[in-house]
């Protein structure tokens, strides 16, 4: 091994100790739930995105096991060589008619589809306008493409103001194309982004529109259809990123849009074009997650109880939940230090909580993100307020 290089990344590690921002992730010993097993201990688990409870569902649990007898265990190719399968294809037409969108093109995650979808869509003639708390993903995409999208060049706009977004529409008229990118819920601060405003100044402007709904998936619209769902904008947002591994309970993403979006992307989406396909299990699994999410509403109606509850105990105790309006309930601290502090105490309560801190969040900025769901029983969420209350006063102590 190269001795400098072990040199700098011992340094740079230590570095992340001595700011508090350093992470060691728990092992998961027991299948998802709102009570899980990890590193050996039980604990309510209030950091997963499983919003639906559908990680393990039965009837989830039985497609996946059924297409592996009918398909075997994996595709053997990248999709466009000769991976797409049957199965793939028909959870492509399921999620169309679900997004009420003329096609879908389904990714091996969400973050590829946005690394492959917004790089596709630009040139080096067109600008990309961007909300400044818009998820990593995104930003990264964002990065890869020819566009200008730069804060300091002014393609940035502070988070949700939508003053300041028509200000940019207008100083940007000279570019050919225009893509506005929002996430449709705020991945840490669990707000809705004002999408009927976006879309009507888009229109007004003459740009397209693109709504990351990774985190509005199962959880906002019809069925879970998402924010263009919630807001009724069907037809009126060019491109929907949904995700595949939060509500829907196991692993991918898609772009939901026109026919000819999705041929273009299977022609020129890098991670669709260099990746391989999922395992038809995967897909089966999928398909089930949508036949329950369209006739079942008590997963969704249950997260939707467990998530007002959760904020108004939260509220009712004097806890910071920053303006959350979905099932993501931060709970402010500030100091990334004392949030890592805090987290340690849930744990010792029987909470896994985790504490977000630079660079996921500003510095300054640190919370607890606490994730109630679908999942979780009426014991199990009282439980957490108890552990909070006695984390926040051994913080005080």
């Amino acid at each position: 091994m190269n001795a400098e290089l072990q040199t700098w990344l011992g340094g740079q590690l230590q570095t992340l100790k001595d700011q508090n921002l350093y992470k060691v992730p728990k092992i998961l010993e027991s299948p998802a739930g709102g009570r899980v097993r990890m590193n050996g201990k039980e604990v309510v688990n209030l950091s997963s995105n499983n919003y639906l409870g559908l990680a393990n569902h039965p009837k989830v649990k039985a497609a996946a096991a059924k297409a592996i007898e009918d398909w075997g265990v994996g595709a053997g190719a990248v999709r466009w060589i000769g991976g797409t399968m049957a199965i793939h294809d028909e959870l492509e037409q399921r999620l169309a008619s679900f997004k009420h969108t003329e096609a879908v093109l389904v990714f091996t995650g969400g973050f590829t589809a946005n690394s492959g979808t917004i790089p596709a869509v630009v040139t080096d003639k067109d600008v990309i306008i961007s909300d400044e708390l818009n998820h990593a993903s995104i930003i990264d995409g964002v990065r890869l493409s020819a566009a200008k999208y730069k804060k300091s060049d002014g393609f940035v706009y502070p988070h949700k103001d939508m003053e300041a977004l028509e200000k940019i529409l207008q100083n940007t008229q000279s570019f050919e194309k225009r893509m506005i990118i929002t996430d449709g819920v705020f991945s840490m601060d669990g707000d809705i982004a004002p999408l009927p405003t976006i879309v009507e100044l888009a229109e007004k402007y003459g740009a397209f529109v693109m709504v990351d709904d990774a985190h509005a998936s199962g959880v906002l619209g019809k069925n879970g259809a998402g924010s263009t769902s919630h807001f009724d904008l069907y037809g009126r947002v060019d491109i929907q990123l949904g995700t595949l591994s939060k509500a829907l309970g196991v692993v991918g993403g898609y772009i939901a849009g026109s026919a000819a979006l999705k041929d273009w992307l299977i022609n020129r989406g890098r991670p669709y074009l260099f990746s391989t396909a999922h395992p038809p299990a995967v897909a089966a699994a999928l398909i089930a997650s949508l036949d329950i999410m369209e006739n079942d509403p008590e997963p969704m109606r249950k997260l939707w109880e467990n998530t007002r509850w959760w904020k108004k105990a939260l509220a009712d105790e004097g806890f910071d939940t920053m303006g959350s309006e979905t099932p993501i309930t931060p709970v402010f601290v500030g100091d990334e230090g004392a949030a890592q502090a805090m987290e340690r105490a849930l744990w010792d309560e029987g909470v896994y909580a985790l504490a977000i801190v630079f660079p996921t969040v500003a510095r300054g900025k640190a919370r607890i993100r606490s994730m109630p769901s679908a999942a979780h029983t009426q014991e199990d969420l009282e439980f957490a307020l108890q552990a909070f209350k006695k984390a926040r006063d051994k913080m005080r102590s």
